[in-house]
């Protein structure tokens, strides 16, 4: 099959465009690992595995798994090729694209034309030997991929491009297709801490000109803001919270949130010059009222709003939009118990979150259980008690919806998953 499709890629070269031509550049010459490749893939990942408590915040116990493997009417498709845990998602701004990250030592980026597709085309980046990826956001455009991976001696961040130069040009000359480029590459970027999460977006705030930034969060305190184009240091923050948990920009890039071990969310604005350059990041407001760790947290579209979810069980709905140059606090709107049921004496609780475009509808993930909530009522629209056969440990909403909103879930299991919303307020599916 691989064949097959290289030969489709070399035959379309000349008329594809975004997404596609980084296809055509990265797609025909990702070869499988070598066998030493593979063998030092497994040991650093034995050597930078996660800190238990770190990346996945366990509910209560659910009930095993068992026969309960039925298809769910909202589960549209599978993707599948992964060699091991999928650690992150990224979709492309247009939603046609996704790449994910795999604890097998590739990076995928998935070409989404058919949702419905029995199998999908899609180009594999082998990171070096050793390195792990553990998260991906892509920048200004689809030709542009920031991949942040762990090894043995700390975390790297890199971006991957078209190629260029010399060789690329005598393999074109060839009817061959270059190799991806790595245009700039970033190591220890925690020092000797892992990477949690890595998020992107397009700093349209202000006088943003829409230059891209990428956050990456840290399992330490620290949490580090680079220029995608030439990966030069936009700022760094500590949050002083004992633990990161999880860090995300706003989709106008103009705010950065960070869940941690305290009950607070912490969130900085990143100050713009006239022409648009990231002057400062100043810490501007603080998320008050939750009574344990909040372990996850999502913008709405409009950054306008962030809602929470926390180890008391609860998720919280807060407008950011005020007068903080004035002192104006962020206001809770709203909150609303977790839908899972309880076990134990902890409150439940969810370890990831999303929200839809339109902000109406949050995605919300714990264990390998999948719910859907209304965000005005906080009622659980619908439910995957068994979405994944292994932990959910990613989710991302498609930008732009395709007649339904699209949910992809990566998992422990080697699989991601896409989802179609369910209805809401009497919408059709």
């Amino acid at each position: 099959m691989e064949a097959a499709w290289s030969g489709v890629l070399v035959g379309a070269a000349t008329v594809l465009l975004g997404f596609l031509a980084l296809v055509l550049l990265w797609g025909s010459r990702a070869a499988g690992p070598t066998t030493d490749a593979a063998a030092a893939r497994a040991e650093t990942a034995k050597a930078v595995a996660p800190k238990k408590g770190v990346t996945h915040h366990k509910a209560a116990p659910r009930a095993p798994l068992a026969a309960h493997h039925e298809h769910h009417p909202l589960c549209i498709n599978t993707l599948k090729g992964h060699g091991d845990a999928v650690r992150g998602l990224a979709f492309t701004s247009d939603g046609r694209g996704l790449a994910t990250a795999c604890a097998d030592g590739c990076v995928r980026v998935f070409k989404l034309e058919d949702l419905y597709a029995k199998s999908f085309k899609f180009l594999r980046i082998n990171l070096p030997p050793g390195e792990i990826p553990v998260g991906v956001a892509f920048g200004e455009g689809a030709s542009e991929l920031v991949v942040g991976a762990q090894s043995s001696s700390g975390a790297t961040l890199s971006l991957y491009g078209q190629g260029s130069g010399t060789a690329a040009a005598q393999a074109r000359e060839q009817g061959k297709l270059p190799p991806p480029e790595v245009k700039w590459a970033k190591s220890r970027v925690h020092a000797d801490k892992g990477i949690l999460t890595l998020h992107g977006a397009a700093a349209t705030a202000g006088s943003g000109d829409g230059t891209a930034v990428v956050a990456s969060c840290s399992e330490g305190t620290d949490i580090a803001l680079f220029h995608v184009a030439d990966g030069r240091a936009v700022g760094r923050v500590d949050t002083s919270q004992l633990q990161n948990h999880m860090a995300s920009l706003s989709p106008d890039g103009r705010f950065l949130a960070a869940a941690a071990f305290t009950a607070d969310v912490k969130v900085w604005e990143l100050v713009l010059t006239k022409d648009g350059a990231v002057r400062d990041v100043a810490k501007v407001m603080q998320l008050k009222g939750h009574k344990g760790a909040v372990y996850w947290l999502s913008f709405t579209d409009d950054s306008k709003r962030i809602v929470t979810s926390s180890k008391d069980g609860t998720i919280k709905v807060w407008n950011i939009d005020v007068r903080y140059q004035l002192d104006e606090d962020p206001r809770c709107l709203a909150t609303f118990p977790c839908g899972l049921p309880a076990v134990g004496k902890a409150p439940p609780h969810y370890d990831r979150i999303a929200v839809a475009p339109g902000g109406a509808l949050l995605a919300a993930a714990a264990g390998h259980t999948l719910h859907w909530l209304d965000l005005r009522t906080g009622a659980v629209l619908e439910r995957a008690e068994h979405a994944h056969e292994g932990e959910i440990s990613c989710l991302a909403w498609a930008p732009q919806p395709r007649g339904a909103l699209i949910l992809a879930t990566g998992s422990t299991d080697k699989k991601v998953k896409l989802w179609k919303a369910p209805p809401v307020d009497g919408e059709s599916k």
